[in-house]
């Protein structure tokens, strides 16, 4: 073999170790991106049980993860919505489109609910008989869009909650999701995703698996005087819903399924359902499975409804986390037995916190209350009567954070609207448990400076979806549409802006703990820049360099 002929030869071999060295890094995307949202886990809630846990759930996170103890929210309207939204497209209102679960149409003289669709239908359910559903409300596109996009529509999405808007907004415009429902027991999904059902969904639905909790109770999962919040079993002030009572053990038999289904999804027996339901959808689609990168997104809903219900500080919040704990351990478990926790990379987050029961702030000494939204309205409502000499409810509609005025009667008064909302603001800033009242006018002119809280406004405000006057309530104060809750978020403090984040799986070298200020906006343009991908349409986080750094050192 002469020289030239081994040096061509040589060349070729450094070229194609080049390439195949190019080539690897091009496929070592992981194999799955799980996003796991628990709705309502405030950021501090994981660590106070952490003893307690098992390795293999929240632990798996602390112990070999990435995770970020300091994380906030940014925009004033924690609500579901909102934060799956801000979740999965790194966007605020503005650029998201949402601005609560539900606002106010004025050209059409009606409420919206986030993901509402009336051009599309549920799938199995008589047409004309329900409200379809899809993303047409999602403004932005979301991480999974965009993952999408940049396979050539290879890789795929899936999502999954027991809430249709814990389910849709994180699936975003071009993934598939499905939801429970509280009709039937069964997961659903709409005309927007499928003709009809894929077969394993139909011999899911068919195994009736909600049923096998008919009958039974929710109890404690370990001994009473283990728990913190031991004592905390039987509040006043706590709620039930239907048949459930108040304390331990809570049955969950009922005279009718309807009433049944319902129910269950205030106990941890929903996540349970949920992860069932996910685990035949990871086997049946082979999820993780194919040579692009797959995402599957699941909002875990019974820790919401175990908070608004019973509160954070009850037995039942700390019974149902530790629940939540065995839930994802499992979940772990499923995914590194199909696909490696070693090929997939795996988030943990929440749309939000939350405070503690109003009576029960009150009771311990803090200046804290109810606000009665019908009777905050009415009140203004008879302000602006007597003010602008009118028989007129000036006031159209509220939905948090939102009072809409009613344009047409001002028109006809010969009336500008921002006097009208001048007013208004000034006299809800006058009432107890009102912290600020912002108009629209002052925030489409950017005429807001000083207090800390109107940047949080500013970024809870759509120019088109949200209303006239938005409020924040004082801290410790409620304030909600509905009345039958115990507890509430949706404020721009602390307690309900605070959330984890946490990173585990592929390409996580070193566990941390980061207790620097970040958002959850943050997240989406970390997982861009790590696969490479576009960023979703509205992002406006940094990524988190710490995530895939080699650093040993706790990062302040």
């Amino acid at each position: 073999m002469n020289l030239s002929y081994k040096n061509l030869l040589c060349s070729l071999l450094i070229l194609l170790t080049i390439t195949h060295k190019a080539y690897g890094q091009q496929i070592e995307n992981p194999k799955l991106i799980l996003m796991i949202t628990v709705d309502q886990l405030r950021g501090d809630m994981p660590w106070r049980l952490r003893d307690r846990f098992s390795p293999d759930g929240f632990r798996y996170f602390m112990e070999q993860g990435v995770v970020y103890k300091n994380a906030h929210y940014q925009h004033s309207n924690t609500l579901t919505a909102v934060g799956h939204a801000t979740l999965f497209t790194g966007g605020h209102s503005a650029q998201h489109g949402m601005v609560g679960n539900y606002w106010y149409d004025p050209a059409e003289e009606q409420q919206v609910y986030c993901v509402a669709d009336s051009s599309q239908r549920i799938i199995g359910e008589t047409p004309g008989s329900n409200t379809g559903a899809s993303p047409k409300n999602l403004s932005a596109s979301t991480i999974g869009d965009e993952l999408i996009l940049a396979s050539a529509n290879q890789s795929r999405v899936f999502s999954v909650s027991v809430k249709d808007r814990g389910a849709i907004i994180p699936g975003g415009h071009l993934g598939k999701a499905f939801w429970y429902s509280r009709n039937n027991g069964q997961f659903v999904s709409s005309s927007y995703y499928y003709d009809t059902y894929p077969r394993w969904v139909e011999e899911w639905n068919k195994a009736k698996k909600a049923d096998q909790y008919q009958g039974t109770t929710w109890d404690l999962l370990h001994t009473p005087t283990s728990y913190i919040a031991a004592k905390q079993d039987d509040r006043s002030y706590e709620q039930s819903y239907k048949q459930l009572g108040y304390t331990f053990p809570h049955s969950l038999s009922a005279k009718n399924l309807k009433d049944f289904y319902s129910t269950l999804q205030f106990t941890p027996m929903a996540d349970e359902l949920t992860l069932d339901f996910a685990e035949a959808l990871i086997k049946a689609e082979k999820i993780g499975q194919g040579p692009h990168t797959d995402m599957l997104a699941i909002s875990f809903s019974a820790t919401d409804y175990v908070g608004h219900f019973f509160g954070p500080n009850s037995l039942e919040a700390e019974d149902n986390l530790l629940r939540l704990d065995t839930t994802l351990a499992k979940l772990l478990r499923l995914i590194d037995q199909q696909i490696g926790l070693s090929n997939s990379l795996v988030v943990l987050s929440s749309d939000h916190g939350t405070d503690a029961i109003p009576e029960y702030r009150k009771a311990l000494g803090f200046s804290a209350g109810k606000h009665h939204p019908e009777q905050l309205i009415a009140r203004m409502n008879q302000l602006l009567k007597t003010r602008f000499s009118t028989d007129e409810d000036l006031i159209r509609a509220y939905f948090h954070p939102s009072i809409y005025l009613d344009l047409q009667s001002i028109s006809q008064l010969g009336i500008k609207p921002k006097k009208v909302e001048h007013f208004l603001a000034q006299e809800l800033m006058k009432t107890p448990g009102i912290a600020l009242a912002v108009t629209r006018t002052d925030l489409m002119q950017g005429q807001i400076v000083g207090n800390p809280l109107f940047k949080k406004v500013q970024l809870a405000f759509h120019p088109t979806r949200s209303g006239n006057v938005l409020l924040v309530q004082d801290q410790f104060w409620y304030l909600n549409q509905s009345a039958d809750v115990a507890a509430v978020h949706g404020s721009p403090y602390a307690y309900d802006t605070h959330v984890p984040i946490m990173f585990a799986g592929k390409d996580i070298k070193q566990s941390k703990v980061v207790n620097r200020l970040v958002s959850p906006a943050d997240i989406v343009s970390t997982l861009a820049a790590q696969l490479n991908i576009p960023l979703p349409s509205g992002a406006s986080g940094q990524p988190l360099d710490e995530v895939f750094s080699n650093e040993s050192a706790q990062a302040q």
